[in-house]
């Protein structure tokens, strides 16, 4: 099963990091290059244990639909989203932070499948790996912008 990790510096407390990594606000945001939307589940605010998400988004030119639900949750150092119903044989993305020098440590884990056996496998190798990689970079940058600048107070609740 292929495996990306993205590891990402953040010069914020680890707690902010976290919120922002659960925000559906700044995902909605993050999201924005393939035109992903919230069509069920939590639409707004922070993501608590439980919690579903139903996103509708267009990769590669088609639309695709995927509910992941967050199945572990240990604030403000881990939590884990899975696809419940979807377009992969099976989607996990962890997401772990960790207090480092003045800052945080972002790690983000995805682990995914294709369906369609040895042709699915193919794709992940030659197309999909890389898409992704550069889907959850850029969500991290997102992250990491807002954490850095500011901004996250227009995303977040008031702490």
């Amino acid at each position: 099963m292929p495996t990306i990790e993205v590891l990402t510096f953040i010069n914020a407390p680890a707690a902010r990091c976290f919120q922002l990594a659960l925000s559906m606000d700044l995902h909605t945001i993050s999201a924005s290059q393939t035109q992903e939307e919230i069509i069920g589940g939590v639409r707004r605010g922070v993501l608590q244990l439980g919690d579903s998400v139903t996103f509708r988004a267009r990769h590669f030119g088609v639309w695709k639909t995927l509910t992941s639900k967050v199945t572990a949750f240990e604030a403000p150092v881990y939590f884990c989203d899975e696809m419940q119903r979807g377009a992969f044989k099976r989607m996990r993305h962890e997401h772990h932070f960790q207090v480092q020098d003045a800052g945080t440590l972002m790690r983000d884990v995805f682990e995914f499948a294709s369906p369609l056996g040895w042709l699915g496998q193919l794709v992940d190798a030659l197309v999909l790996k890389r898409y992704l990689r550069k889907f959850l970079t850029e969500r991290a940058r997102v992250v990491r912008h807002y954490a850095e600048s500011g901004q996250w107070r227009e995303v977040l609740p008031p702490q």
